[in-house]
């Protein structure tokens, strides 16, 4: 992937997507440097963007917030809209899906530094999820569920800051890390804030819905 392909994605979308890890959350951050797209300076056009256009953007913030390719988060959508009708309302069965793939909590509970490494961490064997092993990056963690990190890949060079990053990170409160065991429990059901995700997800059901 060419350097900086992904601030270029944040800047894209006048939105922080967190696609570098801490880099995102310091004043390194490509979005806080350059507040505008990318690119020359284009000229104003008369009108504003079509509803498919809308559409579109809003369905690529939350696919590229969770770096996810595009079957896979069409999979997530359209599973969804079959299930409307259920008692969740259906942008929060959507997050709620989103947010329990194993791949999402390791980065939640901060043992992974951007959710494109927790994947390949997953990938390659690194975790436990109640004392077995998962390499599926979708699994779907469950409340109750203790994940934690194999004690024969802690000390490799990748964990070798994780204590520290730990001891001053503040996870999600629906999980419950100890820090000194590099594990954690999913405590309740995912909670999202969805006025800081900033995507209109009624937006994305209807550019499935086309």
């Amino acid at each position: 992937m060419v350097k900086n392909t992904k601030c270029k994605i944040c800047r894209r979308n006048a939105q922080k997507l967190f696609l570098k890890g801490e880099r995102c959350s310091s004043p390194k951050c490509a979005l806080i440097k350059r507040p505008f797209p990318p690119g020359p300076p284009k000229k104003k056009r008369g009108g504003s963007f079509s509803e498919y256009a809308k559409e579109l953007r809003e369905k690529q913030k939350l696919q590229k917030h969770y770096y996810l390719r595009e079957k896979q988060f069409r999979n997530y959508v359209k599973e969804v809209m079959q299930e409307r009708g259920t008692e969740k309302d259906a942008t929060l069965l959507l997050l709620e899906k989103l947010e329990k793939r194993l791949d999402n909590v390791v980065f939640r509970a901060g043992l992974a530094k951007s959710r494109k490494s927790a994947r390949q961490l997953v990938n390659h064997s690194h975790f436990l999820v109640s004392k077995k092993p998962v390499d599926i990056p979708s699994f779907e963690v469950k409340k109750g569920m203790v994940i934690a990190l194999k004690p024969s890949k802690a000390k490799k060079p990748i964990f070798k800051d994780l204590a520290t990053i730990l001891k001053n990170y503040q996870p999600p409160s629906w999980i419950k890390i100890d820090k000194e065991k590099f594990s954690f429990v999913i405590e309740t059901e995912p909670v999202v804030d969805q006025a800081a995700l900033a995507v209109d997800i009624s937006a994305i059901f209807e550019f499935y819905s086309r």
